[in-house]
């Protein structure tokens, strides 16, 4: 096979190379977002109030417990892209059997703490005592599914970084269909509750697992998974950690910063609450073609890296702001233009409507900065550098927002207060991004001349 077709971003188009990587991703993401909405949909409609909330009151800590992970597969992914691109099959062979040891360890290791803190976890959070003990067999039963999330997450991150983002899509694909096919039975025919939306999530998470661990099998063999090959591999994981837990900890601190953002939304009543849930669902229609084509510059700046191509990592870095910023841009304005009929959707409460246009009116204008902040963040950890937009974010995203937060709302008393630390904050991270884009390609060009 040539090197094109196996998924080298090294070579060819960057525009192209980089659209082609990221349109699965976007699709993959799509269809996230559909069976968790698939979730809700038998939840509300065939149990009920009870179960909702008794799903809820797990729902912070597996966001933060996923999106931790979700940071894991950042750091295999950016060690194998960069293996990838160095054409370095040893190195390769040693990522990737480091990484099915980590899926394996820290899979066994939520699903030991899982069952074992889950009650404990409630009380704390001053679950009420009627939905208690739905809550605890629903969230026993999906840290089940912590080995299967944490192979999707890191197999899926391993596939992308060797070039291939339809993989992990056909996985997810599969997995949501069966997800419907799970939460019918499980719900619909068996009324098992909270626990049959568990164990449809543990079944649909295997599946995709199971696909992903298959096509790992399948790849080059100097380098394809080989269960007597499995192994941790010190200095493979101490790279894997140095870009991993910094990415992991970001998404915790966006998951805290959002807590807060919540908190203030709160004091302004039912109408402001639900307009700003509806927001939240509007804005992936700017949001998720950003994201993916963050997670498309993050490998192609990986593998180019490896391969000592800086200064395409440099052309490839500008054209992928330039193109998120259209797209973003070209949102942007769908939205507004229709932001009625997308809010419609989600209510018919016009003066929920009436609200969420008022969030849209302050935030979409500005919401190609966001583009920014993401393509370079993403492009710095394909250099292996995750400390700074980890830190970055942290200080613009959480605690200056917060900061934010706190003046504004208390003395505007009204929802556009909360919208308008969002482009605000944006703005400050994004050029807090550039300047230390510049810093570190500048030192890697000095580095490189050396």
């Amino acid at each position: 096979m040539s090197a094109q077709a196996k998924g080298d971003l090294t070579v060819g188009p960057i525009g192209k190379k980089l659209l082609l990587f990221a349109v699965p991703l976007l699709l993959g993401s799509l269809v996230q977002q559909l069976y968790n909405t698939v979730d809700l949909i038998f939840v509300g409609n065939y149990i009920g109030k009870s179960a909702s909330a008794a799903i809820g009151a797990s729902t912070l800590l597996i966001t933060c417990l996923v999106g931790f992970f979700g940071g894991m597969s950042v750091g295999s992914g950016v060690v194998i892209a960069q293996l990838y691109g160095a054409k370095d099959t040893r190195g390769l062979n040693r990522a990737v059997h480091n990484t099915a040891t980590l899926c394996l360890a820290g899979g066994m290791l939520m699903m030991a703490l899982g069952y074992l803190l889950a009650p404990g976890y409630l009380r704390l959070i001053r679950t009420p005592e009627s939905i208690r003990s739905s809550a605890v067999s629903y969230l026993r039963i999906y840290f089940f599914s912590f080995l299967s999330i944490i192979t999707y997450n890191l197999g899926s991150g391993v596939i992308r970084a060797l070039g291939d983002s339809k993989t992990p899509l056909y996985a997810q694909l599969a997995g949501g269909l069966v997800n419907v096919g799970m939460d019918y039975l499980f719900v619909r025919v068996l009324e098992n509750g909270v626990a049959g939306v568990a164990w449809a999530s543990l079944i649909s998470q295997s599946l995709a697992a199971l696909i992903v661990l298959q096509k790992l099998t399948k790849l080059d063999e100097a380098y394809a998974l080989r269960p007597r090959r499995i192994s941790f591999d010190s200095a493979i994981l101490k790279k894997v950690l140095r870009i991993g837990v910094p990415a992991g900890a970001q998404a915790l601190v966006i998951t805290l910063s959002n807590v807060m953002a919540q908190y203030h939304i709160n004091s302004l009543g039912e109408d402001a609450i639900a307009a700003f849930t509806a927001y939240f669902k509007v804005e992936l229609i700017v949001y998720l073609p950003i994201v993916a084509l963050g997670q498309a510059m993050m490998t192609f700046a990986g593998q180019n890296y490896g391969a000592g191509q800086l200064e395409r990592v440099r052309r490839g870095t500008l054209q992928c702001t330039l193109i998120s910023m259209a797209l973003a841009a070209a949102t942007s304005v769908l939205a507004l233009a229709f932001g009625g009929t997308l809010f419609r959707v989600f209510s018919q409460e016009s003066s929920v409507i009436e609200l969420g246009q008022r969030i849209i009116g302050v935030t979409f204008p500005f919401y190609f900065i966001y583009s920014v902040l993401q393509t370079l963040g993403d492009s710095l950890r394909g250099l292996g550098k995750a400390r700074g937009p980890m830190l970055i974010i942290l200080v613009n995203l959480c605690l200056i927002r917060t900061a934010l937060l706190f003046l504004i709302v208390p003395r505007v008393n009204e929802i556009r207060g909360v919208a308008v630390c969002y482009p605000i904050t944006w703005a400050l991270t994004a050029l807090c991004m550039l300047v230390y884009y510049i810093q570190c390609i500048r030192k890697e060009k000095t580095i490189g001349s050396l």
